[in-house]
């Protein structure tokens, strides 16, 4: 369907959980509150909710936490998720860090793509900013090869951070000799986000293009999110820029996003939703609940204001709100 300023709604992410088995201080720092598991939404609640959004139009879906694979059959419900008639798309936002143990079953199940969320390949400086030690960026490089040869698509996502202003040629490198896509994502002023100053994407690329001085963009489409690709004759993948902050890309936002507690956000920026738990678990019909989404992706804000700190009324964190 389309919103009241004519975009055509037609991708909405689902955040499954709230829980992680990462500590990321611009997401979800030590000490922060968890939703209880009664709270969040049952996978036959999600999969109502997905059947309505394909109903209205929406025929690709990207599946997020929090970590998503910390949530028992995950994988299960991906697979449920990708059988529903009309869905044309099912990918997955994840650490890595238990991928290995479902992978075959992700890939069983058909699904469409996995983003690996992965900041840095310095061990110490993952340990700390994820706070989590023990091999971890060797862990997800392995995962990430056997993605590769089991011909998943496969994206790395890397938030641009102060500390790991150095870091984007070095993670570019693993597009070369691979087709992968790696996007570098400008940090977004929610949650923890709001007291850290980022790298912007410009600076970034400049960074990039001195080590590959042929890096131009392409106008290929990869996948449902905003990114800018560019290609260079030594990289068999892409990489992406995704400058949701000072490069906008609201005229063209095409998603809504649905969080763990069955919340309907049409914007990031705002707290605004309509709560679909409570339709949920009060008894309401397939139609009311449809009704209750179409409400929400009309009522879509024209722009986020990030830009303007004053007006950015969500203040919950990133893990909140599905990443």
């Amino acid at each position: 369907m389309t919103d009241q300023w004519g975009r055509t709604i037609d991708y909405l992410r689902v955040s499954v959980t709230d829980r992680c088995n990462l500590r990321c201080r611009y997401c979800m720092p030590r000490g922060v509150e968890l939703c209880s598991h009664s709270g969040t939404l049952r996978y036959e609640e999600l999969l109502r909710v997905c059947a309505a959004a394909v109903a209205l139009g929406v025929t690709r879906f990207k599946i997020t936490g929090g970590e998503p694979l910390v949530r028992r059959d995950c994988a299960a419900f991906l697979a449920r998720l990708k059988a529903l008639p009309g869905v044309e798309q099912v990918t997955l936002t994840t650490n890595a860090l238990l991928l290995s143990q479902c992978l075959g079953e992700l890939a069983g199940a058909g699904v469409d793509g996995i983003n690996i969320s992965l900041d840095t390949l310095d061990p110490e400086r993952y340990r700390r900013i994820t706070g989590f030690d023990g091999g971890a960026v060797e862990q997800v490089l392995t995962v990430l090869d056997d993605c590769v040869r089991r011909g998943i698509r496969t994206k790395i996502n890397a938030v641009l951070l102060p500390e790991t202003r150095d870091e984007p040629p070095r993670l570019a490198a693993l597009a070369a000799g691979r087709p992968v896509d790696v996007r570098f994502i400008e940090l977004m002023p929610i949650g923890e986000g709001r007291g850290l100053k980022g790298v912007s994407p410009d600076e970034a690329l400049a960074r990039l293009r001195a080590v590959w001085p042929d890096l131009h963009p392409t106008d290929e489409r990869r996948g449902n999110g905003p990114a800018q690709y560019y290609a260079a004759a030594a990289l068999e993948g892409r990489i992406g820029l995704i400058g949701a902050v000072s490069h906008a890309f609201c005229a063209a936002c095409n998603r809504v996003r649905l969080t763990s507690t069955g919340v309907l956000k049409p914007c990031l920026c705002y707290e605004e939703g309509t709560d679909l738990r409570s339709l949920l678990r009060g008894g309401c019909t397939d139609e009311a609940l449809a009704r209750a989404m179409a409400g929400a992706i009309r009522g879509k804000p024209p722009a986020h204001c990030f830009a303007r700190e004053e007006g950015v009324t969500e203040r919950r964190a990133m893990f909140q709100i599905g990443g």
